[in-house]
């Protein structure tokens, strides 16, 4: 076991969420890159080594995608490792990048996470088909909604919580994304809207769902000694969790992400978080349905199971509630291209804790934050905790 060194967030950077953006995934890439290390007054030079998150090579049309993108994340030249558990992908790049400056090999690190989501033609979905097991599963024909279209309904039997509750989130988090630069569906929404949007397989339904996107965003992680020469308010990394179930999901109770609290007691424990609802000031789980933030709120241990349907309705998650639950407006709102979506909610978790999340920032002097995401075929999670 080495002699850790403390690890922290110097610097960020985010590029549009959109569809069908003009720009390369390379271009992409670099402009995330290029924001992150301005905002830390840094340059290529000063970057010891880049980890890159990105999904399937599908998306982006291009065989090894991760070399393709190589130069764009700032690589050339530099010791580069590319990074994919599929929508978990966007925290653990940066859980990777923690471990290159922890454990003592280099001093900085630049963490990028890149998706070009809309290259996939006619849909993304169909990128998704080849995911599946050739021989147990893909002569199903199945597709990724219906899959979580049985988790959302095992959740929703299981605890007794009505489409109404889920519905909240959508409304919450599309709403939070009115006050996001780079949101892709900001909308003021109600409930009826939700409930009233069309019906892709029963009970999801189109407002339950965030959009394809594409997009990128980056970070920039130094060891102790050196984030202390660049800036007077680093962001501590003092957690990081990742945890992995069967592929097989039918052989799994879906009402609760068991691999999600796996990764964050291990995040937890790292951090010396004992009491997970008191002492996380704001949070970002991951969530590309509804349903899923309510999920992923109970597998990050900040509510009991089944509990999360009544803290939305009683405003506890808010932006300005006392547990404040993806004040950016999450992927519902901001957008979805896989990998930049969990790193963007690290992005904001950083920003959060500098108090430079402009209109998205949530009130008091939060110091400790979470975030999350979730991939592969239900069944990985991963988790990082921010300290200022």
């Amino acid at each position: 076991m080495f002699a850790k060194r403390r690890v922290a967030v110097v610097g960020a950077g985010l590029t549009l969420f959109r569809r069908n953006l003009k720009e390369t995934g390379r271009e992409l890439a670099f402009e995330a890159s290029k924001m992150a290390l301005d905002s830390a007054g840094l340059t290529r030079k000063d970057i010891d080594c880049v980890t890159l998150g990105t999904a399937p090579d599908a998306f982006d049309g291009i065989h090894m995608k991760g070399e393709n993108l190589s130069d764009g994340a700032g690589a050339y030249r530099k010791p580069y490792t590319r990074v994919f558990v599929g929508g978990g992908t966007g925290v653990f790049a940066p859980n990777a990048g923690w471990w290159h400056v922890a454990s003592g090999l280099f001093d900085t690190c630049l963490v990028v996470a890149e998706e070009k989501m809309s290259s996939c033609f006619p849909h993304p979905q169909y990128a998704f088909t080849t995911i599946f097991d050739p021989i147990m599963s893909r002569p199903i024909g199945m597709n990724l909604v219906w899959i979580f279209a049985i988790e959302m309904h095992r959740y929703m039997h299981v605890h007794g919580i009505k489409k109404e509750q889920i519905a909240l989130v959508s409304v919450k988090n599309k709403g939070n994304a009115m006050d996001h630069p780079c949101a892709q569906l900001p909308a003021k929404i109600t409930v009826e809207d939700v409930l009233n949007s069309e019906t892709l397989v029963h009970p999801v339904q189109r407002l339950d769902i965030s959009p394809t996107s594409d997009g990128a965003a980056a970070l920039v992680l130094a060891s102790e000694k050196v984030a202390k020469e660049i800036t007077d308010d680093p962001v501590w990394i003092d957690g990081v969790g990742w945890g992995i179930d069967s592929t097989y999901w039918t052989n799994r109770d879906l009402y609760y992400p068991k691999y999600v609290e796996c990764a964050a007691r291990m995040a937890y424990k790292m951090a010396g978080i004992k009491n997970p609802p008191k002492e996380i000031d704001v949070a970002e789980p991951y969530d590309p349905f509804d349903y899923k933030e309510l999920h992923h709120m109970e597998g990050l241990l900040l509510c009991k199971k089944g509990e999360a349907p009544k803290l939305t309705e009683e405003g506890v998650t808010q932006r300005d509630g006392d547990l404040p639950i993806n004040p950016s407006g999450g992927l519902l709102g901001v957008g979805n291209p896989i990998a930049a979506a969990g790193l963007m909610k690290v992005c904001e978790i950083f920003w959060q804790l500098r108090g430079e999340a402009g209109k998205r920032q949530v009130p008091g002097d939060p110091r400790t934050g979470v975030a999350q995401a979730w991939g592969d075929l239900m069944q990985y999670g991963s988790v990082i905790v921010l300290r200022s």
